[in-house]
């Protein structure tokens, strides 16, 4: 099963789409502007990959929110997260015991067509 977290108009979100769509791997779409993930998911995301891979510094609502200037730790960082999910770098998906983040084509293709 593969569980597809983001947002539509997301490049990165497009570019997982076209790879899973090419490769016939169903998925589910959630997605962040109408679903919620809470701080339970999202540590369970942070124990397969660095917080800091995670939280989207390069995005505007990092930039909007004046987040770099909080200098906050990994709790206050998945608290963030949790009440504003466009700060979670996308796409997030779920596949068997694998989290991959952000969209890298050689790591799709390693993990869906092995």
């Amino acid at each position: 099963m593969v569980t597809v977290y983001g947002i539509k108009n997301c490049d990165s979100v497009k570019k997982a789409f076209q790879f899973l769509n090419e490769h016939n791997l169903n998925f589910t779409f959630i997605d962040f502007k109408t679903t919620l993930v809470d701080s339970q998911k999202i540590t369970q995301w942070i124990e397969k990959n660095d917080v800091t891979l995670l939280l989207n510094t390069k995005g505007t609502t990092y930039r909007d929110l004046g987040i770099k200037s909080l200098n906050l730790d990994e709790p206050q960082k998945i608290e963030w997260m949790a009440k504003n999910n466009l700060l979670i770098k996308r796409p997030v998906i779920e596949y068997n015991t694998n989290v991959i983040v952000g969209f890298n084509l050689s790591q799709y293709e390693g993990i869906f067509l092995s």
